[in-house]
């Protein structure tokens, strides 16, 4: 089992070295962690985007950018379609997100031409490798679905479930979470949690086990499992990957995460025909190139 991103930076040090495509990558952060992910092996970039304000801020940086290829392209839809279309006809592994609205990235994403939709639902997983845990956690989703239904969260699971495969976890335990860890009809996130743990039983979500509801404190501390008489349960403090019931839920947990504990954490999105990155300018850049390297192993999985 891989048990933190050094240990996925030597996984990475073992596959092919990968291309990343970047949209609109005239942006000092986006530059140092390409940078970072060159210097330390884990992917080359083609850079799309304004070439002279990325000449502007390399040079302020430090950065030389003969050693990436530049797409040089001053509108940022343009530059979005250009940078999709590399990774869609098989030129780049990678799709990062650089200096564009979201909503504009994603719409590239989901171009019918050149982007990279698939049948699949699309959705977001956060990774963390968290001091005094002794395994990586999965968490989604925090940012893309806000009120998953019952088919959501069968396809976030199984998204959810594949980066953890390219991760090294063989079969990682889910815990769909809610407040309790009872079915009550009168919380919907309970019966939703004992129909996917049911569905799990029943052999149509996979490559998992899936134990729900589950309260938060069961799944993540052997302890507090104990005390409350879990044991008995299939995840008792041992869980791989924490299923969110809404938005707010998963969030508020990402940043109390982020900004409380002694951790370190990349994010990818999921359901498409190649790995994206889709991080916020707000995120450091060592998020960033944990990303890469999230994407750099998923993009060999998919291979």
């Amino acid at each position: 089992m891989n048990r933190g991103f050094d240990d996925l930076l030597a996984k990475v040090s073992q596959v092919s070295r990968k291309k990343v495509s970047v949209a609109c990558a005239h942006d000092s952060a986006v530059l140092e962690a390409v940078e970072t992910a060159r210097k330390r092996g884990i992917a080359d970039a083609v850079l799309v985007g304004d070439a002279a304000k990325m000449k502007e801020i390399a040079a302020a940086d430090g950065i030389d950018l003969s050693n990436f290829e530049i797409v040089d392209e001053p509108d940022n839809i343009a530059a979005a379609h250009k940078a999709v279309e590399l990774v869609h006809e098989g030129k780049a592994d990678i799709y990062m997100k650089g200096l564009i609205d979201t909503k504009s990235f994603l719409k590239s994403v989901l171009d019918k031409e050149v982007g990279l939709r698939t049948d699949k639902t699309l959705s977001h997983v956060c990774v963390f490798d968290i001091k005094g845990v002794d395994r990586l956690l999965f968490l989604s989703d925090v940012a893309f679905i806000p009120y998953p239904t019952l088919e959501n969260k069968e396809a976030i699971i199984n998204n959810t479930v594949e980066i953890a495969h390219a991760c090294g976890v063989e079969c990682p335990k889910v815990a769909p979470l809610a407040a309790v860890e009872v079915v009550n009809p009168k919380m919907p996130a309970t019966v939703e949690a004992d129909e996917l743990t049911k569905m799990n039983a029943e052999g149509k979500i996979t490559g998992c086990v899936i134990d729900g509801p589950l309260s938060l404190d069961i799944a993540i501390d052997k302890e507090a499992a104990s005390h409350k008489g879990a044991n008995d349960r299939k995840i008792a403090g041992d869980a791989d990957v924490l299923l969110f019931p809404d938005i707010h839920a998963g969030n508020l947990v990402y940043k109390t995460l982020t900004h409380l504990c002694d951790c370190r954490n990349g994010n990818i999105m999921t359901g498409t025909s190649a790995p994206v990155i889709l991080t916020s300018r707000s995120d450091s850049t060592e998020v960033k190139v944990n990303s890469l390297i999230l994407a750099a192993i998923a993009a060999e999985h998919v291979k």
